[in-house]
């Protein structure tokens, strides 16, 4: 930080920012908490937003350090602020739902950015302070600079590798980066990160002392985060994007410590607490660990071939017109979102179909698998975006006993999420995950434009049952289909 002097001290003045901070603070877990129900979730959001914007112009204006100076330089922070939000508020607009996880990635990985600045400005200004210290002051407090230049190295590797391995999964989002598995990977990894641990431990300890040292953890540290991600397969991403959500919380508690800001520091735990437990819940709900999503490339290339044999049997298929009379008289529909609705951005139109629906007597819910779409919660966020109630939205341990009593399945895009070798095939590198069991429904459509397979990259055994028929072509298309045939019915 850079200050000048416009005041004089004033106790006053700094129990009031930190009366601000607690209240952003406040906010910030109100706001999370509201954050798990898509009821609550957008004024959540907004509240979180308050207590940050609050945080920020409060340290702006209000912030002391022990001397009295405040900070200067506001034409250029105000700038920079007046920059980043315009940016951000253009993009935010501009997204299709289709497209955002590969925004939570890329916003994602300019905070592991941030906090990885943090650290070499900060390491900028204590070496240039510490060149001016007489030797006796300095060897008293060696203690202290070595906690600090720690916490440096902390806040950069960690913030370097998030904000690499983000940018790397918002590649493969965007289907720009494929997976690729080095010969040895896992050793390459290994050991890249012990060096980078074992270099800033050198630096941190004085054993050795090199004015580039800093950036050369850097440099590994930005290699580590992209070779960590590059080979983690399609179906594992959801679970990538909330531990790289966890490491620039840390990365941002870190510089909190730096910079003894109490408000960074709880939103930078917050951050990283709540990406730590999300990435543990999607783990569970795809029964793997951690350790066997990061070194078990599951639905990458070499490792989502299965048994070799592929699922046997007759593939059945049916139009929408047969589709709209199996769904008029049906006495219960689930219809099961996957990632093909998304990218027919068709959520308005099931709903609409879901209201034909319930008009003709239909009891209508939507099955939500934890890990459907590209990212947790996709799939809540693009129905409520289509205003489906949110009471319609079944969890899968929910929804999965009612399937035994459920006339029609119509599944919309999913694939991975309802496929049965999850169950019956140990050879499969789905066998163990938790799926939304459609299989058990008296009738099951499944829509999608080809028998093409899933983010796993392995055949769907569903689409071969006796009860399973295909509804192929666009989901936008086929839905309003459905929609004008239910209506012509009447």
């Amino acid at each position: 930080m850079v200050y000048g002097p416009w005041t004089t001290n004033s106790k006053h003045t700094m129990s009031i920012l930190y009366t601000i901070y607690l209240i952003a603070s406040l906010t910030f877990i109100l706001g999370l908490k509201m954050l798990g129900s898509p009821k609550s979730a957008r004024k959540g959001n907004l509240i979180a937003a308050f207590g940050m914007t609050l945080a920020i112009f409060g340290t702006i204006f209000l912030y002391e350090d022990a001397a009295g100076y405040h900070l200067r330089n506001l034409p250029l922070i105000f700038g920079g602020l007046i920059v980043g939000t315009g940016i951000g508020w253009l993009m935010a607009k501009k997204v299709q739902m289709t497209a955002m996880p590969q925004m939570v990635s890329f916003f994602n990985g300019m905070g592991g950015a941030c906090a990885a600045l943090i650290s070499i400005i900060e390491f900028r200004h204590m070496t240039h302070g510490l060149a001016s210290l007489p030797n006796a002051l300095y060897g008293e407090i060696s203690g202290e600079i070595a906690t600090r230049f720690a916490i440096m190295y902390a806040g950069l590797i960690i913030g370097a590798i998030s904000f690499s391995g983000s940018i790397v999964a918002y590649g493969k989002l965007e289907g720009k980066i494929r997976d690729k598995v080095l010969p040895a990977q896992q050793v390459i990894n290994i050991g890249l990160f012990l060096g980078i641990v074992v270099l800033a431990i050198c630096d941190v300890t004085g054993v050795l002392k090199m004015d580039t040292l800093l950036y050369i953890v850097l440099g590994l540290s930005l290699l580590y985060g992209i070779l960590f991600v590059m080979p983690i397969g399609g179906a594992d991403m959801p679970v990538v994007i909330s531990l790289l959500n966890s490491f620039t919380g840390v990365a941002a508690a870190f510089g909190g410590f730096l910079y003894d800001n109490k408000v960074m520091l709880i939103g930078g735990i917050l951050v990283g607490s709540a990406g730590t437990l999300l990435t543990v819940v999607m783990c569970k709900a795809m029964n793997r660990s951690l350790l066997n999503v990061l070194i078990g490339n599951f639905g990458g290339g070499a490792a989502a071939t299965g048994s070799g044999e592929g699922p046997q049997g007759t593939v059945k298929s049916i139009n929408s017109s047969d589709t709209a009379i199996l769904m008029k008289y049906a006495k219960k529909v689930v219809i099961v979102p996957g990632y093909g609705l998304a990218v027919a951005q068709a959520q308005h139109v099931v709903h609409e179909l879901e209201e034909l629906l319930e008009k003709e007597g239909v009891e209508v819910k939507y099955a939500i698998h934890p890990v459907a779409g590209r990212m947790p919660g996709h799939m809540n966020v693009l129905l409520a975006e289509s205003n489906v109630d949110y009471d319609k939205l079944v969890e899968m341990e929910d929804i999965n006993p009612e399937f035994a009593t459920t006339d029609v399945v119509l599944v919309i895009g999913a694939n991975d999420v309802v496929n049965p070798a999850a169950k019956t095939d140990p050879s499969s590198p789905i066998y163990g995950m938790p799926i939304l069991e459609v299989e058990n429904a008296q009738q099951v459509i499944v829509m999608k434009r080809s028998m093409k397979s899933g983010y796993a990259g392995i055949e769907n055994e569903l689409f071969y049952r006796d009860r399973t028929s295909m509804l192929f072509g666009d989901a936008k298309k086929m839905l309003t289909e459905l929609v004008a045939e239910l209506k012509a019915l009447d």
